[in-house]
């Protein structure tokens, strides 16, 4: 029994009927605290999961480059999926070294791998969700920002993964591309030169 649904009822003088209306009152008042209370708790905790990995970013991000491009965020997207391979390495080892048939840190390495199974999952396909810092002022803004929770709604976040690097690169390669296609003015020119040429040989056929 929640603290709510007791306070509810030790103010009631009379014993009351379990299928009481105030009863079933107190109870519906006590359930909508509660799940306020699990919301406010769950929403806790992924304010905590986005500000860590914002920081992770933040302090591994290289110095002096703002904003990054396609390539550089990609290769960071990289060590972030990567960022358990030593403690997964290091459990390995002692577990190897143990010989054991029951796993040591069984649930820790559990976590992690799975964790690092769904990162590798979201980076091939729709993209890992991260601040946007392929915008010079969003860029800027995670620099200089100092883990308070509070600014949070400030940042726009996006999805990247291999697709937008592969993207990037189909693009510069269109655009860096030798454009072989004679503009307007040429094809005039080239059209005109062929009429002369054929004007001339007409011309040295009559006489």
């Amino acid at each position: 029994m929640s603290v709510a649904l007791k306070k509810g009822l030790s103010k009631q003088k009379k014993m009351l009927h379990p299928n009481s209306r105030k009863v079933n009152a107190i109870v519906k008042q006590n359930n909508k605290i509660v799940k306020r209370e699990q919301m406010k708790q769950t929403g806790m905790m992924k304010q905590n999961l986005i500000r860590e990995k914002m920081l992770w970013f933040k302090e591994h991000m290289k110095p002096k480059i703002c904003p990054y491009t396609s390539e550089l965020t990609a290769e960071l997207l990289e060590k972030y999926i990567a960022r358990y391979d030593e403690e997964l390495k290091t459990i390995a080892d002692k577990n190897k070294v143990r010989n054991k048939k029951n796993r040591s840190n069984a649930s820790r390495e559990d976590i992690l791998r799975i964790s690092k199974e769904r990162d590798e999952d979201e980076y091939n396909g729709c993209g890992i969700e991260i601040p946007n810092i392929l915008n010079s002022t969003q860029c800027e803004m995670l620099r200089k920002w100092d883990g308070d929770v509070r600014y949070l709604p400030n940042f726009v976040f996006r999805r990247f993964g291999r697709r937008h690097v592969e993207q990037n690169k189909k693009m510069l390669m269109t655009n860096n591309a030798p454009d072989t296609e004679s503009s307007p003015a040429q094809k005039d020119k080239e059209n005109e030169e062929t009429k002369n040429a054929v004007k001339d040989k007409a011309e040295m056929d009559v006489d």
